[in-house]
């Protein structure tokens, strides 16, 4: 089978490159993304390897990036985004040139900045000067100072109280938050002698740092003393206020707030030119920023895989390990081959592809249609290396079980909307950084597509459309032998022979929908669909396995494991299947083999029962029990044989394993213990029968005692045939949530759209239009999202367990190649 139905091949590479040629070689082979490598220097401490100096400047060219774009981020600049020209690695002259930039453009911001906050310091200083000088205006004047001090003149020497009575002051700005503290303060060291008075300012003042609103207020504290000024002074320290020299002289006072007026409108028009400067510089660097950031990320990349490598003895070559897929490999050579070209390297480098009994990553190519399903396979279990993918399957069998359980002409058509939007405008959406729940839709967009188209489909079939239905091609339902018709009978349980005539064309009748017991036919209509489509897709699922069987030469599983879980399951469930088509057949309208007696149609539930009991019914008088005559006979052979493939399942493998291990030789001989002893540096260590499998994806029982391999049979055994009963009950989930999507749509519409539809008077348009308004919200948040969600987890967990059950291992690890593009979108999503 080809790539499309499996992982791809893959090949264990050795790589030999010359060390002038490494870098460039790398960066091609990142552009490739097609080269996982293996780390051959896994012993070796991160900070002792060959190029932990390089990957170091990288860390510090990403630290002036991210410096230089938070500076750009602040001035609320947009850097453009690069999406066709994303540029290549840089060689390493264009390093230093890129090295030199930003040392030069950081050197400059950084100087630009530390400009602007001390201007800025410098600008709040004088404002805050201001605004003390503004506000003390009313807090004393010269005649409140005269009269101060004649207030406090008194007693017997003039002098001594003239100087008792003159009052200091300080004035100054303090955060508000600290105004209360700050005056309980004065008021303890002082004893109460110090008189404060203070005003808070209404514009908070900026902090030149980090641009915050600060929030101040002016105060003036009028002492005695110049002991008590020392202490105030401390205080105002301590509490991070800052003072100001303010003259008591009212004159004096407004000269100096004209002089510091004309100081800001200075620092104002200085300010706003190194803000346009920087502006300037910043708009500049925002241009070719993004694709420095590239440039330097993909530079790293290369040094993180180049620690990778291994020098060779000589220190003339570096030799590394990857796996490639085979497809790939004159992909690989040729990047090589480039890498080498760019740098002038006169010894060319080389791929060898060597033998390995590792097991390979496992690497499925998808493509944008293919990715999303891939990733619902991903999620349960990377596949074992080339095991059969279930992915390609899944593309059609996944829409399809959910269009079962979501099967409405109105919801799918709503569904088959929202996923063509996203694959139409894709490339404009992927852009788009929406959130992970964004992320999740958009990836699974061509799911959503198909699961919307399939909705249609099966709505169509079901003839539901917002729980009404479609009278395309007329009613069959006719009173030809009878007078009585449907409206008069709303129950349709006339006889189908006379009453009816000819096959519906497509889907159902849509005179069910007038019908009071149309969820009884419903329910036994979607009831044996739910069956027939589960039993159709395990039985596929069993047949995948031979598949695998044949790939991986594992003839002996297909008689042992394959044949009788294939019998157990179509023997039984087949054979159940079959009867439900047979007795459509035999008790139609058209039939000649009907039974003249109504309700002669035995129950194919109740005939399967009786079929694992040995049991019988009593038909009716005048009906047979059998739709043949020889289904006795058969029924009986079919469990007879089915009982029997429950041995075959559990000792067949188990006795075939010992009788097989009888006829080899003793593995352990010493000529394979002492084999490998001596190695010569380079070599590598034979295989023994130990290490040997059953092929990759197989299981190798050589070392595993007989009794756990009969164990572990009778596990497998109880397991698939309990997993056969359960799995099929399994399935009728789908006849479940179609119901009860149906019967939900149908009581939206009954509860709330026809309340309006209902109204005759005038205003009834208006409450119609409120109601149409609710009826759609409900839809939309309960019908379509919801149920969706809900049909859509369901029908991954039938993928998941009853199908991929029957054949999918998922022991392998995924291909992790070392790509640019995956690096980048990597660092986009976090």
């Amino acid at each position: 089978m080809g790539d499309m139905f499996r992982s791809e091949e893959m090949a264990l590479c050795q790589m030999f490159i010359q060390p002038e040629a490494a870098y460039t070689s790398v960066s091609e082979l990142g552009e490739t993304g097609c080269v996982q490598f293996r780390d051959l220097n896994s012993g070796v401490n991160a900070f002792q390897r060959k190029f932990v100096t390089e990957v170091r400047r990288c860390d510090e060219l990403e630290r002036k990036i991210r410096y230089i774009e938070a500076e750009i981020k602040k001035d609320g600049i947009v850097m453009p985004d690069i999406i066709d020209d994303i540029p290549k690695a840089p060689n390493p002259r264009e390093i230093i040139d890129l090295e030199a930039h930003l040392e030069k453009t950081e050197n400059e911001i950084l100087e630009l900045a530390q400009n602007e906050v001390n201007l800025k310091s410098n600008y709040l200083e004088l404002t805050e000067l201001r605004k003390v000088l503004e506000n003390t205006q009313g807090f004393f004047s010269d005649q409140e100072v005269l009269n101060l001090d004649s207030s406090n003149r008194g007693g017997a020497d003039d002098v001594a109280a003239q100087s008792r009575g003159r009052l200091g002051f300080v004035a100054g700005v303090i955060n508000r938050e600290r105004v209360f503290a700050f005056e309980r303060m004065l008021w303890r060291i002082s004893r109460g002698n110090v008189f404060l008075k203070r005003s808070d300012l209404d514009e908070p003042l900026n902090d030149p740092a980090t641009g915050h609103p600060i929030y101040k207020t002016v105060f003036v504290a009028f002492f005695q003393g110049e002991q008590l000024k020392n202490r105030i002074k401390k205080v105002c320290t301590g509490f991070h206020a800052s003072m100001y020299p303010c003259p008591s002289s009212h004159t004096e006072r407004e000269e100096m707030v004209k002089g510091v007026r004309t100081r800001l409108e200075d620092l104002k028009l200085v300010l706003s030119q190194t803000e346009d400067h920087r502006s300037r510089v910043l708009a500049t660097v925002s241009k070719n920023l993004p694709s420095w950031s590239i440039m330097v990320k993909k530079m790293k990349a290369i040094y993180h895989t180049l620690n990778l490598f291994n020098m060779d003895v000589t220190k003339k070559c570096l030799i590394g390990e990857c796996w490639v897929p085979t497809k790939d490999l004159p992909i690989v050579q040729k990047a090589l081959s480039d890498g080498s070209a760019a740098v002038g390297s006169t010894i060319p480098s080389f791929l060898n592809v060597i033998d390995t009994n590792e097991q390979p990553p496992t690497f499925n190519r998808t493509n944008r249609f293919t990715r999303g399903f891939q990733n619902l396979i991903d999620a349960y279990g990377i596949a074992s290396y080339r095991e059969v993918n279930p992915a390609l399957y899944t593309c059609i069998t996944f829409p399809f079980l959910f269009a079962v359980m979501f099967g409405d002409l109105g919801h799918g058509f709503i569904l088959t909307l929202f996923g063509a939007w996203m694959c139409m405008f894709e490339k404009s959406l992927a852009r788009k950084k929406g959130g992970e729940i964004w992320n999740i839709f958009f990836g699974g967009r061509y799911i959503i597509l198909l699961m919307g188209i399939f909705s249609c489909y099966t709505g169509f079939i079901y003839n539901d459309v917002f729980s009404k239905s479609m009278n395309i091609f007329g009613s069959t339902w006719t009173p030809r032998y009878n007078t009585s018709t449907v409206i008069t009978n709303p129950s349709l349980q006339l006889n189908p022979q006379y009453h009816v005539e000819g096959v519906y064309p497509i889907g159902l009748d849509p005179i069910w929908q007038m019908a009071d017991n149309k969820i009884i036919f419903l329910n036994t209509y979607k009831m044996k669909l739910s069956i027939i489509t589960g039993v159709a897709h395990m039985i596929f699922g069993v047949c995948m396995s031979v598949v695998n069987f044949m790939h991986f030469k594992r003839m002996s599983s297909i008689v042992l494991e394959f044949l009788p879980q294939i019998l157990f399951l179509v023997l039984l469930f087949g054979y159940m299947v079959f009867m439900m088509f047979f007795k459509w057949v035999t008790y139609s309208a058209q039939s000649d083999l009907q039974p003249t007696t109504p309700g002669c149609a035995p129950s194919v539930l109740i005939m399967f029962i009786n079929m694992m009991l040995f049991k019988h019914t009593e038909p009716l008088d005048g009906c047979k029990e059998y739709m043949f005559d020889a289904q006795p006979s058969v029924e009986r052979v079919f469990v007879f044989i089915a009982l029997i493939c429950i041995p075959w399942m559990l000792l067949g493998k188990p006795l075939y394993i010992k009788f097989t291990r009888k006829n080899q030789t003793h593995a352990k001989h010493n000529g394979e213990l002492t084999g490998n002893m001596e190695l010569n540096e380079g070599e590598t260590q034979l295989p023994t029968a130990s290490d040997s499998h059953e092929g990759a994806g197989g299981h190798s029982h050589d070392d595993e005692p007989m009794s756990e391999i009969f164990i572990h049979q009778a596990i497998h055994t109880i397991e698939y045939v309990l997993s056969t009963i359960s799995h099929t009950a399994s399935y009728l989930r789908l006849w479940a949530l179609s119901l009860a999507h149906a019967q939900l749509s149908e009581v939206l519409w009954n509860m709330v759209l026809s309340m309006g539809l209902k109204q005759t008077s005038y205003t009834g348009a208006i409450v119609l239009y409120f109601i149409f308004g609710a009826w759609c919200l409900f839809t939309l948040a309960i019908l379509v999202m919801m149920e969706g969600l809900s049909a859509f987890l369901h029908t991954l967990r039938l993928h998941w367990v009853e199908f991929m059950s029957k054949f999918y291992e998922g022991l392998g690890y995924a291909f992790q190649p070392f790509s640019f593009k995956a690096i980048m979108d990597d660092e986009e999503e976090e």
